[in-house]
């Protein structure tokens, strides 16, 4: 079984979400859109679009989107299948929250590495 494929997001927290969400359209061209963030499609070595994305966001510094985590930052990583690899995990004794989540957007799962950084996993919807 394969476990993690690539990276699909960077998330992290800022003292000033807006004004740094500012600054990163302003100085790097990154496209923040209204929900804190932006998406990275993929394009191969000709520039050509690819099935992918990479998510990239800022947060409140008071967020509890990375607890229990305390880390100020998430990684989230591309898996090809969720459910597999969670089982793995419990059976090799890794923390893994109890919760999932499953949209149009993907399978999400969270688990925790040796010095609590909450990690996400996430299977990609068919074609990303």
């Amino acid at each position: 079984m394969k476990r993690v494929t690539g990276i699909g997001g960077i998330f992290f927290k800022a003292k000033d979400a807006p004004a740094l969400q500012a600054w990163y359209k302003q100085h790097l061209g990154i496209d923040v859109q209204v929900w804190g963030g932006a998406a990275f499609d993929w394009a191969d070595a000709d520039g050509k679009p690819v099935a992918g994305t990479t998510a990239w966001a800022i947060h409140p510094q008071n967020s509890d989107h990375f607890a229990p985590g305390s880390a100020p930052f998430m990684v989230n990583y591309r898996v090809e299948d969720l459910h597999a690899l969670v089982k793995a995990l419990k059976e090799e004794g890794c923390h893994v929250l109890d919760q999932t989540d499953e949209s149009e957007y993907g399978k999400f799962a969270w688990v925790m590495d040796p010095e609590g950084n909450k990690v996400e996993l996430w299977q990609p919807p068919p074609g990303q």
